[in-house]
């Protein structure tokens, strides 16, 4: 008779937890979200419009929880420009999040499969993280995990003065 370990338990439960909060997705995917480097998205934040940046995988389980405020705030604000950056994910992976957490967003899907952008612009490798850019392209907040209401709230309330 095989013993379980402690930290096989955990995986199992780990893995059951995943499958059970992962909504299926019917009908056509979306496309992967398009490859991009540093410069393209500072480019893609200075539009002359106030800017969020969401970072986020299809693997952060927190990213899951997030998701429909983010969609949300999207089509309330749409004077905002929002963008979804993917990180350390499969292309595969990415269109499965996308169709079943945000596929009513108003936001540019975009990918950073190295994870280094984030970073790049002030961030940490942790996920989820959100990015409030002025309508000048200068970072007004950056906030580090799950964003609540209120929270998103006064940020793009203060970015879109």
């Amino acid at each position: 008779m095989r013993r379980f370990t402690l930290l096989t338990l955990v995986s199992v439960a780990v893995a059951f937890a995943l499958i059970a909060c992962t909504p299926e997705v019917t009908g056509p995917l979306p496309d992967a979200p398009t490859p991009i480097t540093e410069a393209e998205l500072v480019d893609l934040i200075a539009t002359n419009a106030p800017a969020v940046v969401n970072v986020w995988a299809s693997w952060c389980l927190p990213c899951r929880s997030e998701a429909p405020l983010i969609a949300t705030a999207s089509t309330a604000y749409p004077d905002v420009t929002f963008i979804g950056l993917d990180v350390k994910d499969s292309g595969a992976d990415a269109k499965r999040f996308i169709a079943a957490h945000l596929s009513d967003a108003d936001m540019t899907h975009v990918s950073d499969r190295s994870g280094s952008i984030p970073v790049a612009l002030g961030g940490t490798n942790g996920v989820p993280l959100t990015f409030f850019y002025g309508s000048d392209g200068s970072l007004v907040h950056t906030h580090f995990g799950v964003i609540d209401e209120p929270t998103m709230a006064r940020y793009l309330d203060e970015i879109s003065r």
